[in-house]
């Protein structure tokens, strides 16, 4: 098993391929849902992945309800600013799924209204609206790492 990045609609591929790296390391899954802000070939995507998607296990969705459907039963946590209790007031496993939103508006109010226990925030003051996408999936990725122990890593 694994812990699972999920991107929404990620907009800058600096952030994604910063993300993907993070994946490599840690042999997270990283799921893009489409409409993608930048073409998977993109050069600064590449560069900030450096040398490492060929260890990324990467998959593509047309929708987040396609990720939804292919892992039913799991369990999704929902980033967001919007979000009440702080990533770690939760007891995350193995096979967790950590989803994030797109870098300008965050994860869609719909979603954010259908998963009202599973949201989840990083604790900031309030001279920033967020921190940037990458740092917060390495954030709560490693958090679920250390609560499991961080099976499998040096």
């Amino acid at each position: 098993m694994a812990f699972h990045i999920v991107l929404v609609e990620p907009e800058i591929p600096a952030n994604t391929g910063n993300i993907s790296r993070t994946c490599a390391a840690t042999g997270a899954h990283l799921h893009l849902v489409r409409p993608l802000g930048f073409d998977t070939d993109d050069k600064t995507l590449k560069r900030a992945g450096l040398d490492y998607w060929h260890s990324v296990k990467i998959h593509y969705y047309d929708s987040f309800d396609e990720v939804m459907t292919a892992y039913e039963g799991h369990r999704f946590f929902f980033a967001s600013t919007k979000a009440s209790k702080r990533y770690s007031d939760f007891a995350f496993q193995d096979g967790d799924f950590f989803v994030f939103g797109k870098e300008t508006k965050g994860l869609p109010e719909e979603l954010l209204r259908q998963h009202p226990d599973t949201l989840i925030r990083l604790p900031m003051s309030d001279n920033v609206r967020s921190l940037n996408l990458s740092n917060s999936a390495a954030i709560i990725l490693y958090e679920g790492l250390r609560q499991t122990g961080f099976v499998g890593l040096e």
